[in-house]
């Protein structure tokens, strides 16, 4: 005799804190070369960020009666949002950014797992346009022997290369600094040394986006505990690389299939955004086809705002755009249930 139960039959051992401490893991590489890259003023923008999000969400905890900050939640958020912002950032900033994210974003909609995008790119996304000039201030790191030196971002400065009608290869149009090791490394590889320093990390950026190759790590790391699938990280940067070969020297007067693909992939957000936020179980679908049409809307609208926005960075805007497209694409692409047989029609009499 054959007892049939319910779902769920089998149940995994992954928690939703374990998860959390393995994303933690992940991304500490890159945030602590953020604080030797800018200094002391990166690691206190971090520790403010991670205070701010863990008292907001015990004082919520207190008022609704739940105990939420051993879910570990609300220290990936706090982390991701001090990891997007600006070393040199006033710290009533980041403050806001982390309140807005678990107040508004997460648990106006009913806490974790409820909530409709991420909370960390919310945050950001909220704060930077609310507060546009500081958010938009960057320092070079000190590998280049200077302290608290303002600075554009390579795509900042591919942005007003793009608009004022430069020609010619996007690292061509940069004025910006390289480092020695980037100099020496370039005249043997043949590879322009601003994507040497970017893959490294010796750019101006935000503090946790800038070393490429750490975050890179971190997301290898987080597939191989399989925490995230290699779906939508793969797809998403493929994706953008794909069409920034393709259409994206067509703003710099190079037609078709001229576009420079490394510097874009190594700059800005893209690596932080796809492993580490992209991701997401709540706000992602759950299906693999799902998670491939996710992941490539999220490269079409980040390469569509970087080469023909406004903005020099369309990361975070790109997935909370999919983010609102997710339940609509968990909708039309479902998973045939388990034992479903379609019933075939009944021949006509």
């Amino acid at each position: 005799m054959m007892t049939v139960r319910t779902s769920p039959h089998i149940h995994g051992n992954l928690r939703t804190d374990k998860a959390m401490l393995f994303v933690v893991a992940a991304l500490i590489p890159s945030a602590l070369w953020g604080v030797w890259a800018f200094g002391v003023r990166a690691l206190v923008v971090l520790l403010v960020s991670i205070a701010s999000s863990l008292l907001v969400e015990y004082l919520l905890g207190l008022v609704s009666k739940e105990s939420t900050l051993r879910d570990g939640s609300a220290l990936v958020t706090g982390l991701l949002v001090g990891m997007n912002m600006p070393p040199a950032v006033p710290l009533f900033i980041p403050v806001i950014a982390s309140a807005f994210a678990i107040a508004v974003v997460k648990w106006t909609f009913g806490g974790l797992g409820c909530n409709w995008m991420n909370p960390a790119l919310a945050g950001r996304a909220f704060v930077f346009f609310s507060f546009t000039s500081e958010m938009s201030a960057f320092t070079l790191p000190r590998a280049f022997g200077v302290d608290a030196v303002a600075s554009a971002t390579p795509l900042s400065a591919l942005k007003t290369a793009m608009t004022a009608g430069g020609t010619g290869l996007s690292y061509e149009l940069l004025t910006l600094p390289v480092t020695d090791f980037a100099s020496s490394l370039s005249d043997k590889l043949g590879i322009s040394p601003y994507v040497i320093d970017a893959f490294f990390g010796n750019v101006g950026g935000c503090i946790g986006e800038v070393s490429s190759l750490l975050l890179l790590v971190g997301g290898i790391f987080l597939i191989a505990a399989k925490i995230i699938t290699w779906r939508i990280p793969v797809v998403y940067i493929g994706s953008f690389a794909l069409l920034s070969w393709m259409f994206g020297g067509i703003p710099y007067g190079l037609g078709a299939f001229h576009g420079e693909v490394l510097l874009p992939l190594f700059t800005g957000g893209l690596m932080l955004g796809a492993f580490f936020m992209a991701t997401d179980w709540v706000t992602t679908p759950t299906t693999p086809k799902g998670e491939i049409i996710f992941a490539a809307g999220c490269g079409f609208f980040t390469f569509l705002i970087r080469y023909f926005g406004s903005l020099p960075e369309g990361v975070s805007l790109a997935i909370i755009l999919m983010n609102i497209v997710s339940p609509t694409i968990e909708r039309f692409v479902r998973v045939k249930p388990f034992g479903y047989v379609r019933k075939k029609k009944e021949a006509k009499a």
